[in-house]
């Protein structure tokens, strides 16, 4: 029986060259994903040699002072350049009023890392939600947060930060006109070095959910509606961020990260600025709860999210898989 002969084309482009092997993979990739590209997120609790685990996270835990340096010192040690703090007090009140204490975990951490580590680039999350007893992020007439009031706390909040020697302030509360205050106040007391990290584009999302775990920063009632982005709007991030970038920020955020690539884009081509984007606490739980299932491979999943949110724009990813994907990236 005769065996049919395989028919060749003749092409002048075979798109498959370019794929052959893992080298020529990498010879014409577009897109590169590298460790000083990543963002640390750390919670910062009171205590000495604390680790708690986070349920909703697993991987991230509740660091005392001490462990939030070490944990720093190690992710720069992997290549990571920086981390963002966020805060746990003792204690809580309705105004929020531990936010700008000089000894509180965020402001001890910082100077403790800059002590440790100098190269570390700490920014810090300026909010009140993990300060407040209702959970809110601002100040409250009735269950309205009122607007000036809170930016007025928030300076407070930044400048305490900035005297621990913060490189960044990161104000995430999305108060209308809170950039312009937290740098007109840092430039009048001498910290004009100080930048500012602007959650310009933060919606009001689902993924947040670990987080408040993380954080106990759950609201006592109602929602962040009005204050966070309506998740169907693209047009008005953007002119959140035109007005954050006139009042001086230095670098302007996107949050949630994964499921608005579509806004990271339209930002970064609208204003070639440095452009952050935050792999959130749902987008990071999900693959950690797919690959604990044997639903995916964990380590493929991770490097495709943040290969897309880089490929998306992002100069900036702030992720929980900083110091894995900084690890897995050197061993290539």
């Amino acid at each position: 029986m005769a065996v049919k002969t395989a028919t060749r084309l003749t092409l002048a482009r075979r798109p498959r060259r370019l794929r052959r092997t893992g080298a020529i993979r990498s010879l014409v990739r577009e897109t590169h994903l590298r460790p000083d590209c990543f963002i640390y997120p750390l919670f910062v609790c009171d205590g000495r040699g604390v680790r708690r685990d986070i349920q909703s996270m697993p991987g991230v835990q509740q660091l005392s002072v001490d462990e939030a340096v070490k944990e720093a010192v190690a992710a720069h040690t992997d290549g990571v350049p920086g981390v963002l703090l966020f805060g746990l007090p003792p204690s809580k009140d309705a105004a929020g009023t531990l936010a700008s204490d000089p000894e509180g975990p965020v402001q001890s951490a910082v100077r403790g890392i800059k002590q440790e580590a100098p190269d570390v680039i700490v920014i810090t999350d300026v909010c009140l939600c993990e300060y407040t007893s209702h959970g809110h992020c601002g100040i409250l007439d009735g269950e309205e947060i009122v607007n000036d009031a809170t930016v007025a706390q928030l300076v407070q909040v930044a400048l305490s930060h900035a005297l621990a020697g913060a490189d960044f302030v990161a104000p995430s509360d999305m108060m209308d006109g809170r950039v312009a205050a937290i740098r007109q106040a840092l430039d009048e007391r001498g910290f004009e070095r100080v930048g500012i990290m602007s959650y310009a584009a933060k919606y009001c999302s689902a993924f947040y959910g670990p987080f408040r775990e993380a954080a106990d920063s759950a609201p006592q009632f109602g929602d962040r509606r009005s204050h966070q982005m309506d998740p169907a709007n693209v047009d008005e991030a953007l002119r959140e961020v035109e007005l954050d970038l006139a009042e001086g920020a230095d670098i302007v955020m996107v949050k949630p990260a994964l499921t608005y690539l579509d806004v990271i884009a339209k930002v970064k081509q609208r204003f070639h600025q440095p452009t952050a984007a935050y792999h959130v606490s749902g987008e990071y739980a999900m693959l950690k709860a797919a690959a604990a299932n044997g639903w995916i491979d964990e380590r493929r999943a991770m490097m495709e999210t943040l290969t897309a949110i880089r490929r998306a724009g992002a100069d900036i990813i702030i992720t929980y898989y900083a110091r894995e994907a900084a690890r897995l990236l050197a061993s290539r």
